[in-house]
């Protein structure tokens, strides 16, 4: 079912490459992560912390903490938090971001992919081929290790990043949590010495300090309709609002 776009509905549209079909004798509907009955906030709070205030356009991965905690007395699985980077410039672009997280104790990382919406946001889906989604006991917290790069060529920027989380249900899903918002700001690169006796231009100095602070705050709005494509392609997944939310 396709959710009506408007100020009080959000919606996620997830291409999951290689999901499983439901198989037909799947009648019983899954388990759902449900807040409490008469409780407004999500079923999952989740919690960005420990990340730089500043990426080096071009520099290396900077790592932070995603934490998901349960409110509910029953076990979330399948959740897949969504990423959304809001840029104040509109200049960011969905190959910049360099984003990976990490699964428990698996070694490798599995990288996200960004897309751009028309809102002129980037959102990348926590996934991957193979990846079941997280696992979140009742009362407890999984906090994952993310690290992030800005590519070569993005612009001196104030960026918002913000995450959506969806527990997937085959081929449809809730919305279940959403974090706080993550301020950074992308630089330039820092200039190479000069040589004795040589002045270095003062533009990098004016680029990095930017063009002063935003005004307002970016936060992931309810209305808008996201829309991630994986590679590999696959199945649709419609992430709805269940009577949960922020009041």
């Amino acid at each position: 079912m396709r959710l009506p776009l408007g100020p009080a509905t959000a919606a996620a549209l997830l291409a999951v490459a290689g999901a499983p079909p439901t198989p037909a004798h799947a009648d019983a509907k899954p388990l759902t992560c449900e807040a409490s009955e008469g409780r407004a906030a999500f079923p999952l709070t989740t919690r960005i912390h420990g990340g730089p205030a500043a990426y080096e356009a071009g520099g290396e991965h900077q790592t932070w903490r995603l934490d998901l905690t349960n409110n509910t007395a029953r076990t979330c699985t399948d959740i897949h938090p969504v990423l959304v980077l809001v840029d104040e410039s509109r200049a960011l672009t969905p190959a910049q971001p360099h984003l990976e997280f990490y699964d428990g104790d698996r070694p490798r990382p599995y990288p996200v992919r960004f897309e751009a919406t028309d809102a002129d946001e980037n959102i990348g889906v926590f996934d991957g081929d193979g990846f079941p989604g997280f696992t979140v006991g009742p009362g407890q917290t999984v906090s994952v290790r993310v690290r992030l790069a800005i590519g070569a060529g993005a612009v001196a920027n104030d960026v918002v990043a913000n995450a959506a989380v969806i527990q997937r249900h085959a081929d449809d899903g809730d919305w279940v949590g959403q974090s706080n918002d993550y301020r950074f700001r992308v630089v330039a690169p820092a200039p190479v010495s000069a040589a004795p006796g040589v002045r270095e231009s003062p533009s990098s100095a004016r680029e990095l300090a930017g063009t002063g602070r935003r005004g307002a705050a970016l936060r992931l709005a309810a209305g808008i309709a996201f829309a991630l494509l994986l590679t590999g392609g696959g199945v649709l997944l419609l992430a709805r609002v269940r009577g949960v939310g922020r009041t």
